[in-house]
């Protein structure tokens, strides 16, 4: 009798677990391999993208801050040269900045479609009567310098803009005079290196004019 019980019991338990699989370790081992496989190449990913954007970032910041930043600036005071009745010709000194790029300040040179070119610094002019973007201008070294046409640290460059005999690119012509900037007149000078922001020069002439004055 007990073993009829038993026997039943065994067939029983049998019946139960039939066509029940289960899970190995070595299974339970490789799902997990898996997981953690798939969350260290997605957190490689973001950790990349982050990386990539905070050097982006950074060099938008650089780059803005290098353009940003004046590397030139005037040295001393501006010099009006006149006539009796209106300005013939403008000078100042320039010179790089303290730890400033040097700048290049090749002389502008009049090509034959009457343009300029070779000059990287551009000199703009601005008065009440016209605008000329780009303006014909001379430079000569003050003090010690390499003689080469990099303004460097260290370095005075005297710029001098003739307007008796200006000459414009954007005239079309090789000559172009400019309405004579007379008492009382301002004008506006923009110096525009490649490199750093734009240097501005604005003055005012007196009521009355001398040969010299010295605009501070």
């Amino acid at each position: 009798m007990k073993n009829n019980l038993f026997a039943k019991f065994a067939r029983a338990t049998a019946n139960m677990h039939r066509e029940q699989r289960g899970m190995t370790g070595l299974e339970t081992a490789i799902i997990l391999i898996a997981f953690v496989t798939v969350a260290a190449v997605f957190g490689y990913a973001v950790l990349s993208a982050g990386l990539f954007s905070a050097e982006r970032g950074k060099e938008t910041i650089y780059a803005g801050l290098q353009q940003a930043k004046a590397n030139m600036e005037i040295s001393g005071s501006v010099i009006v040269m006149a006539n009796d009745t209106h300005a013939t010709s403008l000078k100042f000194t320039v010179r790089n900045a303290i730890a400033g790029t040097p700048i290049d300040m090749t002389e502008p040179q009049l090509a034959l479609a009457g343009s300029f070119n070779l000059n990287r610094c551009v000199i703009s002019l601005t008065t009440d009567a016209t605008y000329y973007n780009n303006i014909n201008w001379t430079q000569a070294y003050v003090g010690q310098n390499d003689d080469d046409d990099l303004l460097e640290a260290g370095e005075q460059m005297e710029i001098t803009v003739v307007l008796s005999t200006l000459k414009a690119a954007d005239t079309g012509t090789q000559y172009a005079t400019l309405p004579q900037i007379q008492v009382n007149d301002w004008f506006n000078l923009q110096v525009k290196p490649t490199q750093g922001s734009t240097m501005t020069i604005q003055r005012t002439l007196p009521a009355g004019l001398d040969d010299i004055m010295d605009m501070h």
